[in-house]
């Protein structure tokens, strides 16, 4: 599992080295070369081109960098985002917890790619667009787990002790609750990085994420939906980087869950 991952993402952060072609440039007499085992393959080009003449293999590693990227930057947006709502309102309770907890209830209840195509109609198509929408939708995971998490926490006796001796709601908050949930956000963190790279290819594949030409793999597969009887490998090779991507993420999550908890190692 491990190493597949390696494989996935190690080609993306060293694609500006290794990749054997411009991402974006292409030529016209070189358009959809079958990959190399096919009849008319070529080394030069080992899985393929796209009707514009771009080689495949390299969109497809360049694409793992702008997946990878987007998956990282928004889950830690939305992670922070939802963690500091999580807190306060687990903490804090009331009407603060009351309000906080029914925008999440909101947000939980809309469907998440019919929200994020709500919101990609008031902004421009791009990186900074595609982290905020994502961010926006997925904060309200954090928070519901961070809100129950501490809720569960305020009413043990270490924070009574705590409480006892002075401290402020800050120090309480972030020196006692906030490092007992950390094990479970690294848990959502890892599993949520393989949802977002699939809600990522889903805007792309839209038009409505990353804006062509750049080397998005939902974009490239939006490309070779209408050539999926004839060039088959313009689709299939970036929806098979997907695959293995999510799948390698949801194993590694499951192992890390495995990992820090205490009752599930000790099976």
């Amino acid at each position: 599992m491990l190493v597949l991952l390696v494989l996935l993402i190690l080609p993306g952060i060293l694609a500006d080295q290794i990749a054997p072609h411009s991402p974006t440039g292409g030529s016209v007499k070189n358009r959809l070369v079958p990959p190399v085992w096919q009849d008319g393959g070529t080394w030069n080009y080992p899985l393929g081109t796209d009707k514009v003449g771009r080689d495949i293999l390299s969109r497809i590693m360049h694409g793992a960098r702008i997946s990878l990227i987007v998956a990282l930057v928004s889950v830690a947006l939305g992670a922070s985002v939802g963690v500091s709502l999580g807190l306060i309102a687990g903490y804090f309770g009331g009407n603060v917890d009351h309000l906080i907890m029914r925008s999440v209830d909101i947000t939980l209840a809309l469907p998440s790619i019919l929200l994020a195509l709500v919101l990609a109609t008031v902004m421009r198509p791009g990186f900074t667009s595609v982290v905020i929408i994502i961010s926006l939708v997925i904060w309200a995971r954090y928070a519901r787990m961070v809100r129950g998490e501490s809720l569960a926490l305020k009413g043990l006796d270490f924070i009574a002790r705590a409480r006892v001796s002075g401290a402020s709601n800050l120090r309480i908050v972030s020196r006692h609750v906030l490092p007992n949930v950390v094990n479970s956000l690294i848990v959502l963190a890892t599993l949520e990085v393989g949802q977002v790279i699939i809600f990522e290819a889903s805007l792309s594949f839209l038009g409505v994420g990353i804006p062509p030409p750049n080397p998005a793999w939902g974009l490239m597969v939006a490309d070779g939906r209408v050539l999926i009887l004839t060039a088959w490998w313009v689709s299939f090779f970036p929806g098979l980087a997907i695959l293995l991507t999510v799948l390698s993420m949801n194993l590694l999550g499951d192992w890390v869950r495995d990992r820090l908890d205490p009752q599930l190692r000790n099976v």
